[in-house]
């Protein structure tokens, strides 16, 4: 008993030593982000952002002139995925699906989804990240039921909080313009959104 005794004494005496031991040896541990570099990325890292919030419709424009879009009350929901690629520690391609869903004025609803292909860059600043972006793509319309299929063009920033060597989570802001091309000069609409997100993005 006396014995045991003195083994456990030794064990705990050293468990401190062996602890710090391992803390050295794990590369797992903590992450000191003031001995990172500048250029957190490399060639083939990629990154995945999800993202909700809120989108509201701008000025929509037909003939030159700016119309009324009917849409009320003026705020919608939106949300996307949106998969990045460096092919330069600042500088990414990538792909986004993303949908957004408006009200209107008689109590139906305008919804969208896109699909589209984009590129951009960031800045670092310690712990955060400032992507900016530029997107184009096609997009479908539907409301009740009419429909159009077209193209959308994008513009992105975005801030980020690195919170683990994996995750980070911020906002960005994006400016939409679909326009709508009938035939008829007369009849062209150019629509400009504009939405705000909460994003969580992982990197891998």
């Amino acid at each position: 008993m006396r014995k045991a005794g003195i083994l456990i004494l030794i064990l705990l005496l050293g468990l401190p030593f062996l602890l710090t031991a391992q803390d050295e040896d794990d590369p797992s541990g903590e992450i000191d982000w003031d001995s990172i570099p500048y250029e957190l990325f490399t060639r083939g890292d990629r990154t995945l952002v999800i993202s909700l919030g809120v989108t509201l419709p701008m000025i929509f424009f037909n003939d030159g002139k700016v119309i009324d879009h009917q849409i009320d009350p003026p705020v919608g929901g939106t949300g996307s995925f949106v998969l990045n690629y460096f092919i330069l520690p600042k500088f990414t391609i990538g792909g986004e699906l993303g949908g957004m869903f408006l009200p209107t004025l008689a109590d139906n609803t305008l919804y969208m989804i896109y699909l589209g292909f984009k590129a951009g860059t960031q800045f670092v600043a310690g712990r955060f990240e400032f992507p900016l972006a530029l997107s184009a793509g096609m997009a479908w319309q539907t409301y009740l039921d009419l429909g159009y299929f077209g193209l959308y063009f994008k513009a992105s920033a975005s801030a980020f909080f690195r919170a683990t060597a994996s995750w980070g989570f911020g906002a960005t802001a994006s400016w939409y313009l679909f326009p709508e091309w009938t035939g008829n000069s007369n009849r062209n609409v150019y629509g400009n959104f504009v939405d705000f997100t909460l994003s969580a993005r992982y990197h891998f």
